[in-house]
């Protein structure tokens, strides 16, 4: 009987210890507003000036996000997995600009890092192991995929501007198909950007809570495309694809996020 009470007096240790080290886990809903210059974007019917006094209307707005990890004060961090981290948000699509993240490692995290783009282990990879918004073939896909360049386009910001000039379709389009991620058989350009976002207005940390849901709002302004630290104009360069601009063009759109609000709701 003693050593009956002595193993179970040991295993409620043991249990003890490990539900003090283990803190749970919570769950994160992020969601993308999409915003030019701080108004909300609206495609199609509403007109925007950039820095060079430039008008122009939006008609597509799209972009790869991915491999998110939720970054501590400390500088650990806890990284998505994977396969579960790529997400193609389409401004014409709200239910594209909302994603779940599940079973995070409750704690307070000061920011959030992502990718914009498809990293260059997956635009590589078999097609078996690129399923979903990845697979090439799917219409989740349609558009963002380089068939000529066998690559994925990281982001697409398509419109009109009087400052384009007129093309073979007798209208002012301007068009920015940014991809390429280094090359695979021969080098090209990397337009891979890494973005981080602080989780506070304030510089305060944001909780992921035990058995918790913590909604996070952050903004993404497509005026950064055309205003970010290298100004761009429509009038000079309306078709950019994969241009050495490409690359400033990516240095502007990774400046576009910041930080909008967090709420925090019981699961």
């Amino acid at each position: 009987m003693n050593r009956f009470y002595a193993l179970l007096f040991v295993s409620l240790a043991i249990f003890s210890c490990k539900s003090s080290l283990d803190p749970g886990t919570g769950s994160l809903d992020l969601s993308l507003q999409h915003t030019v210059n701080g108004s909300p974007l609206v495609l199609t019917t509403k007109t925007y000036q950039n820095k060079a006094g430039e008008s122009f209307v939006v008609s597509k707005f799209d972009y790869f996000l991915t491999n998110i990890r939720l970054l501590r004060t400390d500088g650990s961090a806890y990284t998505v997995p994977q396969d579960d981290s790529y997400f193609l948000v389409r401004s014409s699509d709200p239910t594209s600009q909302s994603m779940s993240l599940n079973n995070i490692p409750a704690g307070d995290y000061s920011q959030l890092e992502f990718m914009i783009g498809v990293d260059s282990l997956r635009n590589t990879a078999d097609v078996s192991r690129r399923k979903g918004v990845l697979d090439p073939g799917s219409s989740h896909t349609s558009g963002m995929y380089w068939d000529w360049n066998t690559g994925y386009i990281h982001l697409k910001l398509e419109g009109t501007s009087p400052a384009a000039p007129v093309d073979a379709t007798g209208n002012r389009n301007f068009r920015y198909h940014i991809g390429l991620f280094g090359g695979y058989q021969s080098r090209t350009l990397n337009n891979l950007r890494t973005v981080r976002v602080p989780l506070s207005s304030s510089g305060n940390t944001l909780n992921i809570g035990t058995d918790q849901r913590t909604r996070l709002v952050v903004l993404a302004d497509a005026g950064k495309l055309f205003d970010g630290p290298t100004p761009i104009s429509i009038a000079q360069y309306p078709d950019v694809m994969v241009s050495p601009v490409s690359a400033t063009i990516a240095n502007n759109y990774a400046t576009m996020f910041s930080f909008g609000l967090s709420t925090l709701e019981q699961k």
